[in-house]
């Protein structure tokens, strides 16, 4: 029997990694899950008291994360490709060796877009909530078993999607599908049940958004945080497939 491809997408929040869980459920070959690791995640760190609706997400779904990656990220056989949109802060205390068995992809955003825009839900964020440095020490470990992961900026993403997803599907060895551009507004049946707090704007969406720079005055309450981040962001960008 042929193996699935299980492709894990390692992300930081407020990026489009919702958006790219969308583009390749419309594909036939596809099954999607969203953040299957947040209730391993929420149960054993601070972050269950300040992230909207944790009780909720910790309530009806796995929190033992070693059983996730064993059951349903290594387990599962649904489909011919198998597309785990994560949240890379998720991984808190899990032994990073599943991923010799996965595809991994690594997506980062421009902080000065993303952190006022997640300061909106999550109040005085810090660094270990944002997942810049954690990519670095992901993309350090990947390489160190002999994986050279594509790297996704949303910017360059919301560019040229199609340019982009296409150079993306060529490098993880999967072919493209015109269906990934688009997909009906409303919600999907995958959403995480935080949806609610976090999707408003994609559930009115039919494909990606032209990129805009964000035009409101950034806050100076988080101005510390966006120089810890850039650092490690800048290093990501440049690794980053074009538009």
């Amino acid at each position: 029997m042929i193996q699935p491809t299980r492709i894990c997408l390692w992300s930081g929040p407020r990026n489009i990694s919702t958006a790219l869980m969308y583009s390749f459920a419309q594909r036939k070959d596809t099954a999607v899950y969203d953040e299957p690791l947040y209730a391993h995640y929420l149960s054993k760190t601070p972050a269950r008291h300040y992230h909207p609706g944790a009780e909720e997400i910790i309530a009806e779904m796995e929190n033992d994360g070693e059983k996730v990656v064993q059951d349903l990220i290594l387990g599962n056989e649904d489909a011919p490709v198998l597309f785990f949109k994560h949240m890379t802060h998720h991984l808190n205390d899990l032994d990073w060796g599943f991923m010799r068995q996965t595809v991994n992809i690594i997506l980062t955003r421009d902080p000065y877009d993303m952190l006022p825009s997640y300061a909106k839900q999550v109040k005085q964020p810090a660094l270990h909530d944002v997942g810049y440095a954690l990519h670095l020490d992901l993309l350090d470990y990947l390489h160190s078993i002999g994986q050279n992961p594509p790297v996704l900026d949303s910017k360059q993403t919301l560019l040229n999607p199609r340019g982009v997803l296409s150079q993306l599907c060529d490098q993880i060895g999967i072919p493209f599908d015109e269906a990934m551009l688009s997909w009906p507004a409303g919600a999907r049946p995958e959403d995480g049940s935080w949806a609610k707090y976090w999707y408003h704007t994609l559930h009115r969406s039919t494909g990606f958004q032209p990129y805009s720079r964000k035009e409101e005055t950034f806050p100076e309450e988080l101005r510390s945080l966006l120089a810890e981040c850039q650092p490690y962001y800048e290093k990501l960008s440049d690794l980053a497939i074009q538009a």
